[in-house]
């Protein structure tokens, strides 16, 4: 890539896919903060790495398996689990009433079932492609929708269907 396209090509993609990995990380993270730092992170890797992507819909996927994996990386390293935010050293509040939205209910789900239901609803990948990008079975990704929808239905039941949209 040239040194003039490089500023095109960011912007494309900053246009094209910022949205998509900020709401994929945040479901990860549940950290607005580290999720932009997750977004900066996949464009960088996509922007000064050598690889070249058979279509589209393969440059999608290579962005959200390394914005997922970078999610998962962030998740397990020591440094963020010895750490607190500046804000939570301050005396505690209540934790914040949950509005009964979906959005809480699927932010409360474990992260299997909730990156599933996040692939399958929002950005509306098959049981196949969601096998693919997580690096398991179809019938597995199944399983866990099928297995997360019935975790939705426990959280949301009982809540008027008005106050969960």
């Amino acid at each position: 890539m040239s040194a003039q396209s490089l500023p095109a090509e960011a912007e494309r993609l900053v246009d094209t896919y910022s949205d998509l990995i900020l709401r994929l990380c945040y479901t990860y993270l549940k950290n607005t903060q580290d999720a932009e730092d997750i977004c900066q992170d996949v464009f960088l890797k996509c922007l000064t790495g050598s690889r070249t992507f058979a279509s589209a819909e393969h440059e999608k996927a290579w962005i959200i398996r390394t914005a997922s994996n970078a999610c998962k990386d962030l998740l397990k390293s020591a440094a963020r689990n010895r750490t607190c935010p500046l804000e939570s050293c301050a005396e505690q509040s209540a934790p914040p009433e949950q509005d009964g939205s979906v959005l809480d209910a699927v932010q409360s789900l474990p992260e299997h079932y909730r990156e599933t239901i996040y692939l399958y609803y929002y950005e509306g990948y098959d049981l196949k492609a969601i096998g693919k990008l997580l690096d398991i079975p179809p019938a597995t990704a199944g399983t866990r929708l099928k297995r997360g929808r019935e975790k939705l239905k426990a959280i949301l039941e009982g809540a008027p269907y008005e106050d969960c949209v």
